[in-house]
C-alpha cells in the first residue's frame, strides 16, 4: 500500500481536510518501499523490506499551529489526527514568522520515477551483491558494502487549493574493500534513479584496484600541494558550500557569504572564471522533484555564473522581509565541468597528489568556510603524469571558496550523491599534518 497513485493521494487527502475546522490546513501524505542487503568480511550480514506510508496535519488558528502525524488511515484515525493538530494549535504561541498557506500552483512533471528501478526484488538485490563478493574474493580482498533501492511518493494538499506530488525511484550502493593485512584500502559510493546506469561489477573493481594499489603507503611531507579530487572527494568537501548560498545566513553575517560590516557578496567573483553552478530539476542525469516543502516551484536556476555568485536562495519569510521574490534552495547541484576524464587530468599533472574522499570533516571558521578534514581510501602520489606510488593520508585545512579559486582544470561531470560533480585539478592545496588511518 505504500505507493499510492496520484488519484488516490488526492482522495485521502480531500477527505483529511473535510474534517479540518481550523482557519488553515495543510497534510501532507508519504510512503516508501524498497529493501537492502548489507555484508561484511565478504559475507552478507543483513537484508531487509520496507514498506512505509505516513500522513501528517498542520493545522493553524491565526498564527498558531499544530502538528500531528499518523500512519493509521480509516476515517476515525483521519478525524483523530486532525482534532490532534487543532488542539495543538490552540495551545501553541504565535510564529513571529508565519506565513499564510500558498493557493493553486502548477508544477513540471518530474523526471525522477523509473520503472526498472521500481520493480527491484530481493534476487535482483543479491545478484548484484553477489558480484561484488565475487570480485573481493577474487582479489583475496575483504568487501564490505550497503546496496538499497527505495520508490517513495510525496504528495501534499492545503485548503487554499494547493496540491502536489511526485514519486521517484532510487538505487545507491557503496562499498569499501580491503586487503587481509589492513595496510590498503579502496571505496566507491554511487547513487541513481535509473537502476540500469548502476554497475556494481566495475565499481568494485575500482575499489579492489584502490585497496592492492594503496599498500605499502610512503609518507611525504605535509604542505601545499596541486591534488586531483575525485568526484566524490570534490562532493565531499563542497556540500557546506552548497549550502551558504543562503540569503538569510548571509544577511544575518553568519556565512561565507556575509560581507564585513553588512550586506551579502551577491555579484561578486569569488571563484575562478571557469566555475559555473547551477540547478536543474528537469536534468536528466540528476533529476528531481520540481517542487519544495512550501509549495514553491524548482526551476532552473544559475547560482554562479564565470565565478560571479548570481543568486542566493530566499525563504518565504525573508523574501517577504526583504521585499524580493523567494527563491527556493535545490540540493541538486550542478557543476559544469569540460570533457577531461580523470586520468586526462592525471596525465596532465607533473606533481600531484591523487584523492579519492574525505572523511571525518569538521568546520574550523564558518565565515571563511574553512574546513578540516582527513582523505581516505586511496591516495597517491602523481609524478610526470602517472601515479608512482600510495602515500599515507593527510589532514587537511583548505576552504572550498579558496579552493574553487584555484581550479587549474575541470573534467567531465559524473552524478555524485545529489550532485554532477566534476574530478578537480586545484594549486596549493594545504594538507596541515600526516595521518596514520587507512
Amino acid at each position: 500500500m505504500a505507493i499510492l497513485s496520484k488519484e488516490e493521494a488526492q482522495t485521502i487527502l480531500k477527505k483529511v481536510l473535510s474534517f479540518s475546522k481550523a482557519d488553515s490546513c495543510e497534510v501532507s501524505l508519504n510512503g516508501s518501499n524498497g529493501g537492502n542487503i548489507r555484508y561484511a568480511r565478504n559475507a552478507v550480514s543483513t537484508a531487509g523490506q520496507i514498506d512505509v506510508m505516513s500522513l501528517s496535519v498542520n493545522s493553524t488558528f491565526g498564527k498558531k499551529t499544530g502538528s500531528a502525524s499518523i500512519n493509521e488511515f480509516d476515517d476515525s484515525s483521519l478525524k483523530k489526527v486532525v482534532s490532534r493538530a487543532e488542539e495543538l494549535a490552540k495551545l501553541a504561541p504565535e510564529n513571529p514568522e508565519f506565513m499564510p498557506l500558498l493557493g493553486t500552483q502548477n508544477f513540471q512533471e518530474s523526471k525522477t520515477f523509473n520503472e526498472h528501478t521500481a520493480a527491484m526484488t530481493p534476487d535482483t538485490r543479491a545478484e548484484m551483491v553477489g558480484k561484488s563478493l565475487n570480485v573481493a574474493k577474487a582479489a583475496n580482498l575483504d568487501a564490505a558494502g550497503f546496496l538499497e533501492n527505495s520508490t517513495r511518493f510525496n504528495s501534499v494538499m492545503n485548503s487554499k487549493g494547493l496540491f502536489a506530488y511526485n514519486k521517484s525511484t532510487s538505487v545507491s550502493f557503496s562499498v569499501t574493500i580491503r586487503n587481509k593485512e589492513g595496510t590498503g584500502s579502496g571505496y566507491v559510493e554511487q547513487d541513481f534513479n535509473d537502476l540500469s546506469k548502476m554497475d556494481v561489477l566495475a565499481l568494485s573493481k575500482i575499489a579492489a584496484s584502490k585497496a592492492t594499489g594503496s599498500a605499502g603507503a610512503k609518507a611525504i611531507e605535509p604542505g601545499k600541494y596541486t591534488v586531483i579530487l575525485e568526484p566524490l572527494a570534490a562532493s565531499d568537501i563542497l556540500g557546506s558550500m552548497f549550502r551558504g548560498f543562503d540569503a538569510r545566513s548571509a544577511d544575518e553575517g553568519r556565512s561565507f557569504m556575509s560581507k564585513k560590516g553588512g550586506g551579502t557578496r551577491l555579484g561578486e567573483q569569488l571563484f575562478s572564471e571557469n566555475v559555473n553552478i547551477y540547478s536543474d530539476p528537469m536534468n536528466p542525469e540528476l533529476p528531481s522533484a520540481t517542487w519544495n516543502g512550501d509549495g514553491l516551484a524548482l526551476k532552473r536556476t544559475d547560482w554562479v555564473k564565470n565565478g560571479v555568485v548570481k543568486n542566493l536562495a530566499y525563504s518565504r519569510f525573508w523574501a517577504a522581509k526583504k521585499g524580493v521574490e523567494p527563491l527556493p534552495f535545490a540540493r541538486s547541484m550542478v557543476i559544469e565541468g569540460g570533457t577531461q576524464s580523470l586520468q586526462d587530468l592525471i596525465k596532465s599533472t607533473e606533481k600531484g597528489i591523487l584523492v579519492t574522499r574525505f572523511w571525518y570533516i569538521r568546520s574550523v571558521d564558518p565565515q571563511t568556510l574553512l574546513l578540516t578534514g582527513l582523505t581516505r581510501d586511496g591516495t597517491f602520489y602523481i609524478e610526470n603524469g602517472e601515479i608512482k606510488f600510495p602515500i599515507k593520508n593527510f589532514r587537511f585545512n583548505e576552504s572550498p571558496v579558496i579552493m574553487l579559486n584555484n581550479v587549474e582544470a575541470l573534467g567531465k561531470p559524473v552524478r555524485t550523491g545529489s550532485g554532477m560533480i566534476p574530478p578537480m585539478k586545484i594549486k596549493d592545496f594545504t594538507f596541515s599534518s600526516l595521518s596514520d588511518a587507512i
